[in-house]
């Protein structure tokens, strides 16, 4: 090799500036980590693959294709599939009385594409964007893609903290904010019906559109709960977004956009450049599923197994963590967020649990200023009760180990802690 080819610049050379800002998804790279070996996993927002109706997709399949032939595998509208959108819209005015229409509604690849709709539309480099602290990893890496200013404001136990709010919004003139209503993605907490009322009121006297980013609302463990979307309080400056991915399948990837219809016509130009539409043959099949089967009798499956889970993961850490170590308990959804007495780093402690077989997220992940390194986010959609019990003793174990390395500093040899026999 000559020198003037080993001076010439590789593709990182060429990259734009933006993707120095964006991270990795932290809890796709763990994944990987956690399928390559026999590891208990508490790290993704995996529901449960013997929940999905498999055998009800594939008589929806046989359906799909009887009712409309070739078109299930021809192009089609950006918008989505009609039907599927009237039956969306049927639910919010069956569920919350919300009158929308199947215009006002488009269907997307998961949740997740909708960010970055949102993005294309709304934001230029540096607006001002608030989200919420701890935020959700994904809209993190998806609009840090726009290059925002991202404004964090603090969960308190039932939604933001809104003297926080309050000042932020004095002090940033911010675009949008994005905020996940219901057993938040990583807290679990949920804004409760006074702060969701005082919510509203602030977007639109500050003139903001509120990103309503709600995925695991179906999932709640008490029947009673039944919080209607900020939405119904904000018409125009409200954006909705829901999705199967939690309910039905994640590998459909099906999830929708509730806005005006003048949000909506930008966010349809958006989708055009982006994929051209979602994929027919889920839209259809989703439906013809939704048409038949009793979705409710199917939630209320999910609901019991995860409530049941839940229940495991809060009487294991009953039973095996110290006092000290406090856990938010979830009115629904997927995760438990848990703290830690300030010295003691959840980088170190997951470290410590991967070498023995159990794998969750640290909290600083889902933070943007560094802060969090006490916390950890532990997902029970996915764990068999035996598999619970053994990693929350095992994360446990781990925790005692890292405290009385805290205590033996002084102490010349290692060995001489307390926990030198122990598993670790």
């Amino acid at each position: 090799m000559n020198s003037k080819e080993k001076s010439e610049p590789g593709p990182s050379s060429l990259f734009a500036q933006r993707m120095r800002t964006i991270p990795k998804s932290f809890i796709r790279e763990m994944l990987k980590t956690a399928a390559s070996k026999n590891i208990i996993s508490f790290a993704g927002g995996l529901p449960d693959e013997n929940l999905i109706p498999a055998q009800q997709f594939k008589e929806a399949f046989i359906r799909a294709n009887s009712n409309y032939g070739n078109k299930l595998y021809q192009y089609s509208n950006s918008e989505g599939f009609l039907p599927l959108r009237q039956w969306i819209a049927s639910r919010y005015k069956e569920k919350f009385d919300i009158k929308v229409s199947a215009e006002e509604i488009l269907l997307t690849n998961g949740s997740q594409q909708a960010f970055d709709l949102v993005g294309k539309v709304f934001i230029e480099k540096n607006d001002k964007v608030i989200i919420e602290q701890p935020g959700y990893l994904g809209v993190i890496q998806s609009l840090l893609g726009f290059e925002p200013q991202l404004v964090d404001v603090p969960l308190d136990q039932d939604g933001m903290n809104m003297n926080m709010l309050k000042k932020k919004t004095r002090q940033f003139k911010a675009k949008l904010m994005h905020i996940i209503p219901n057993f938040q993605n990583p807290s679990g907490i949920s804004y409760s019906e006074a702060k969701r009322v005082e919510l509203a009121k602030l977007i639109t006297e500050r003139g903001m559109i509120l990103i309503e980013d709600d995925p695991y609302g179906e999932l709640y463990f008490d029947k009673e709960y039944k919080r209607s979307p900020v939405k119904k309080l904000l018409g125009d400056h409200g954006v909705l977004l829901g999705s199967f991915s939690k309910t039905l399948s994640p590998g459909m990837r099906l999830g929708w956009m509730v806005a005006s219809p003048e949000i909506i016509d930008k966010l349809i130009i958006a989708k055009q450049a982006s994929d051209l539409h979602t994929n027919n043959l889920s839209q259809m099949m989703a439906y013809e599923y939704l048409a038949v089967n009793d979705y409710e009798s199917h939630l209320n499956k999910i609901r019991t197994c995860y409530k049941s889970r839940k229940d495991m993961m809060v009487s294991a850490i009953k039973k095996y963590f110290p006092e000290e170590i406090t856990a938010n308990i979830p009115e629904g959804g997927m995760f438990l967020w848990v703290s830690l007495p300030r010295h003691l780093s959840s980088q170190k402690l997951v470290r410590l649990c991967m070498e023995m077989g159990v794998v969750f997220v640290p909290g600083n992940v889902f933070y943007t200023d560094g802060m969090g390194e006490n916390t950890f986010r532990l997902n029970f959609s996915k764990s068999t009760d035996e598999e619970i019990d053994k990693g929350i003793r095992i994360i446990s174990d781990a925790i005692a180990y890292l405290k009385s390395k805290n205590n033996c500093m002084n102490i010349s040899s290692w060995q001489s802690c307390k926990y030198r026999d122990s598993q670790f």
